[in-house]
C-alpha cells in the first residue's frame, strides 16, 4: 500500500512538472548514503501537499552520492545544480554510462536547516527557455532520550536538574520553558557544550510518577508515511518529601550598613525562590525559629529574564558570612536561606608606619628607595580597595587584611618627586598621606679628609694620635659630596660640628674654638641630588688658621690640636659617629743651656806622673749647652741621657780652707745619665767626659761621677 501511494505520488509530482515546464527535465533522483539508497520514485512523502524525497541521517554534515536521471536521450545538454547554503557540491556534474549525471554533497547542518531543495537546471536550445527542476527533500532522524537519576529523592519547592541521555542531542527540542502539571513543573535545557539538562520542581508529596514530553526537531517517519515530531514519553517516579529552605545565591557577597543604605536600601538580585511574592517585604534574620535578631529587611521589586529577582535589601545590623546563615521569613516562618556580609563604612581611625628593622611608628615620614609597611586600623576594611598614589604596592606574605586591620608593603621609588603619596580607597581619598622626606642618617665619617702638611688622608683612617715632626702651616679639613649617597644606598645631608682644641706641651688648654651646623649633601652622583638643593650645604674646604687666633704654624714643641668631628645629634634619630683627629707636633732632640751641681768627681789629669785619679772632690759648678732627645714611641718624654759642652768649676764650693783644694776651670764636654722618673723633684745623675783645664799644666784630663738635680 505505502509503494502505491509513493507512486501515485511521484506520477502527481511528475505529471505537474509536465504541465508547468511543458518538457519535463528530470526522470527521477537518487540520494546515496554509506546505509542506503533513496530515490524519488520510491521514497516520497507529502510535505505540506508537497511530494518530498525523505532519507535517513546520522550525522548533520552528512555526506551523499547524488545521481540525476534526465527525461532526454543522451547528447542533451549537461545539467547543473545551482547552488544552497544547506550543501556543498564536492565534484562536478559528470555523466555516467547509464545515462544518469553523478555529484557528491556534504550538507551543512541537516538538524537546523529548513526548506532543502536540489534545484536543477538546463540549458534550453536556442531560442528556448531554461529547464528547471526542483526536489524538495526532508531529512529524517531516530532520536532516543532516556532518564537515569541515583537518587529519587525531592523537595516541595526546591528545583534539581538531572541530566538526559540522548542518541542524538541536537534533535531534541530545548525551549527552556517551564511545563507546569498538577504534580510536577519541568523544563529541558541545552548547556553550551551540547549536554541536555531536565529541571524539575515538584509540588505534592508522596510518591509520584513524572511524565516528561519530548519534542524533536526533525521527524520521524512512520508507517503510511506519517511523520512524527513526538518522542517516546519519559517516566520516572519520586518520593517527594516537604520542603526545606532552599539556599538563594545573591550577586554581592558584601553590603555596606551606612545611613544610604538603611534608608534607600541597596539593590541585590536573588535566585527565584518560586515562592517570591512581588511588591512584598520579607524579614530577615540570624536564625530559622522565630525571634531572631533583625538584619535588615528584602523588598522583591521585580522578575529577571535569567530567572532571577531584582531586590531592594535595607540593612539595620552588621553580619558576618562566618556567623551563620540568614534566614528569609514572611510571617515569622523562615522561607529561604542566604548569606551575604553586612558591614560598616569603611572608616579609618589610625595609621601607622614601620620601616625596615625599627617598630611601629604613628610617624608617616617616608624616604625614598625605602620599602615599609603601613597599617591601617578602623573599621570595614576587608571590603576597601586601598592604594597609594603614585606608589606601588608589593604583595607580601606578612600582610594582613581583617575587618579591622589591614597591613600593605610599600615601596618608594628613588626617584619619586613629590613630598607625600594620598592613601586612597577606590580613587577616593582617605584623609591621610604619607609624607615624603629626603634620607638623613648618619654617614661614616669618612667622606671627610684632612690635610696637615701631607697628602689629605680620610679622618677615619687615623686611629690615635698623628706625631708630626714639622712645622704644621694649616690643618684643613676637605669634604667629598660623592661620597655620601650611592644607587643601593642613601644617606641625605650631613650635619656635623667640629669642636677645635689647641694645647701646650704640658697639656694645658690654650684655645678652643666650636663650629656648628657644617651642612655637606650629597653630590651629583646621587639619585635625589636635584632634591638636596640648598644654600647651607658646604662646598669649601675647613681651615683652622681661619679660626684659631693662634696659629698652627705658631704652636710651640709638643703642642696638640685636637679636633672632635661629631653628627649633631639632634638632626637624627640614629646615633650618629665621632672621630677624633690629634696632631702632636714632635720634636727629635732638645737644646738647652743647664746648669748643673757634679759633686764628688773623680778627676784624672792626662800626662800627670803618678797618673791615679784624684780623691772626691767637693761640690763642683757645670755650665753645659745640652742636647736632650726624645724617646720616638711616647709623647714628649726624653730618653734618660743627655749630652752637651761647656764650662765646670772643680771644687767651686769645697769650704776647705787649704790653698790646694785642687780648683779648677776648665772647658768639657759632658754626656749625663739621668733618671726616667717625671715626678722627681731631686735627682742624682751620672756624669762622664773630658776636657782642657785653664789652670794647670796638665791641661787635659777626664772625670766621672754623680752630680745633685733640682727640678722646680
Amino acid at each position: 500500500m505505502l509503494r502505491l501511494l509513493g507512486a501515485f505520488a511521484v506520477l502527481l509530482w511528475l505529471g505537474v512538472g509536465r504541465a508547468q515546464a511543458q518538457v519535463p527535465l528530470l526522470r527521477d533522483v537518487s540520494l546515496r548514503t554509506d546505509t542506503a539508497t533513496y530515490q524519488l520514485s520510491r521514497h516520497t512523502v507529502i510535505v505540506q501537499g508537497e511530494p518530498t524525497l525523505f532519507f535517513w541521517f546520522r550525522r548533520d554534515d552528512e555526506t551523499v552520492e547524488l545521481r540525476l536521471y534526465p527525461e532526454r536521450v543522451a547528447g542533451d545538454k549537461p545539467l547543473r545544480l545551482r547552488k544552497s547554503a544547506d550543501f556543498q557540491q564536492l565534484d562536478s556534474l559528470t555523466r555516467e554510462p547509464d545515462g544518469a549525471w553523478r555529484t557528491r554533497l556534504k550538507f551543512q547542518d541537516l538538524t537546523s536547516s529548513q526548506f532543502i531543495r536540489l534545484v536543477v537546471e538546463q540549458p534550453g536550445a536556442t531560442g528556448e527557455e531554461t529547464l528547471r527542476d526542483v526536489v524538495p527533500l526532508l531529512p529524517v532522524a531516530y532520536t532516543a532520550v532516556s532518564l537515569r537519576s541515583a537518587d529519587d529523592e525531592l523537595f516541595v519547592g526546591e528545583e534539581k536538574v538531572l541530566e538526559l541521555n540522548s542518541s542524538n542531542p541536537r534533535n531534541v527540542r530545548a525551549t527552556g520553558e517551564w511545563v507546569r502539571t498538577e504534580e510536577f513543573d519541568y523544563r529541558v535545557t541545552r548547556e553550551p557544550n551540547g549536554t541536555l539538562r531536565l529541571h524539575v520542581l515538584p509540588k505534592q508529596l508522596g510518591r509520584r510518577t513524572l511524565t516528561v514530553k519530548l519534542q524533536s526537531e526533525r521527524p520521524m517517519l512512520q508507517s503510511g508515511g506519517r511523520l512524527n515530531y513526538a518522542l517516546p514519553a519519559l517516566r520516572q517516579e519520586f518520593t517527594v518529601k516537604a520542603t526545606r529552605l532552599r539556599f538563594l545565591t545573591p550577586d554581592k557577597r558584601m553590603v555596606t550598613l551606612d545611613e544610604a543604605s538603611r534608608r534607600r536600601g541597596a539593590e541585590l538580585i536573588l535566585d527565584n525562590g518560586r515562592f517570591f511574592e512581588l511588591r512584598r517585604t520579607y524579614r530577615i534574620e540570624d536564625q530559622e525559629e522565630p525571634g531572631g535578631a533583625l538584619i535588615g529587611e528584602l523588598f522583591t521589586r521585580q522578575y529577571l529574564s535569567n530567572d532571577r529577582v531584582l531586590c531592594y535589601l535595607r540593612p539595620y545590623n552588621t553580619h558576618r558570612q562566618t556567623e551563620g546563615y540568614l534566614y528569609l521569613k514572611l510571617n515569622d516562618q523562615a522561607l529561604y536561606v542566604t548569606n551575604l556580609d553586612i558591614t560598616p563604612k569603611t572608616t579609618i581611625s589610625g595609621v601607622q608606619v614601620l620601616h625596615r628593622g625599627g617598630d611601629w611608628t604613628s610617624s608617616l615620614s617616608v624616604s625614598p628607595g625605602e620599602t615599609v609597611d603601613v597599617r591601617l586600623e578602623g573599621e570595614g576594611l576587608q571590603k576597601a580597595r586601598f592604594h597609594f598614589e603614585d606608589l606601588p604596592v608589593i604583595p607580601s606574605d606578612s600582610s594582613i587584611r581583617t575587618d579591622s586591620r589591614v597591613v600593605l608593603r610599600v615601596q618608594v621609588p628613588v626617584t619619586f618627586d613629590k613630598r607625600k603619596s594620598t592613601v586612597m580607597n577606590a580613587g577616593q581619598a582617605t584623609g591621610y598621606a604619607l609624607s615624603v622626606r629626603e634620607f638623613q642618617r648618619p654617614h661614616p665619617l669618612d667622606f671627610v679628609s684632612v690635610s696637615y702638611g701631607e697628602t689629605a688622608r680620610p679622618i677615619t683612617q687615623l686611629n690615635g694620635p698623628v706625631l708630626f715632626g714639622h712645622t704644621v702651616r694649616d690643618v684643613v679639613f676637605n669634604f667629598n659630596p660623592n661620597g655620601l649617597d650611592s644607587d643601593k644606598a642613601l644617606y641625605g645631608k650631613q650635619f656635623l660640628s667640629f669642636e677645635i682644641r689647641t694645647l701646650n706641651a704640658k697639656g694645658e688648654l690654650v684655645e678652643i674654638r666650636t663650629v656648628d651646623n657644617v651642612v655637606i649633601c650629597p653630590g651629583d652622583n646621587s639619585p635625589r641630588s636635584v632634591f638636596y638643593q640648598d644654600k647651607a650645604c658646604r662646598t669649601d674646604a675647613l681651615s683652622l688658621n681661619a679660626l684659631l687666633s693662634r696659629k698652627t704654624y705658631d704652636l710651640d714643641e709638643w703642642s696638640r690640636i685636637i679636633v672632635t668631628v661629631k653628627h649633631q645629634a639632634g638632626q637624627y634619630s640614629d646615633p650618629g659617629f665621632t672621630q677624633v683627629v690629634e696632631l702632636v707636633l714632635k720634636r727629635t732632640y732638645k737644646f738647652d743651656i743647664d746648669i748643673s751641681f757634679p759633686a764628688g768627681l773623680l778627676t784624672r789629669k792626662l800626662g800627670e806622673p803618678n797618673g791615679n785619679y784624684t780623691s772626691f772632690g767637693g761640690i763642683s759648678l757645670a755650665t753645659l749647652a745640652q742636647f736632650s732627645f726624645y724617646n720616638p714611641e711616647k709623647i714628649n718624654r726624653l730618653r734618660p741621657y743627655k749630652v752637651g759642652a761647656g764650662f765646670v768649676a772643680l771644687n767651686a764650693f769645697n769650704l776647705n780652707p787649704d790653698n790646694n783644694a785642687n780648683r779648677d776651670l776648665g772647658i768639657v764636654i759632658l754626656g749625663s745619665v739621668y733618671p726616667t722618673r717625671r715626678d722627681a723633684k731631686l735627682t742624682f745623675p751620672l756624669y762622664l767626659g773630658g776636657g782642657y783645664l785653664l789652670n794647670n799644666k796638665y791641661h787635659w784630663f777626664v772625670l766621672f761621677g754623680p752630680g745633685i738635680g733640682v727640678r722646680l
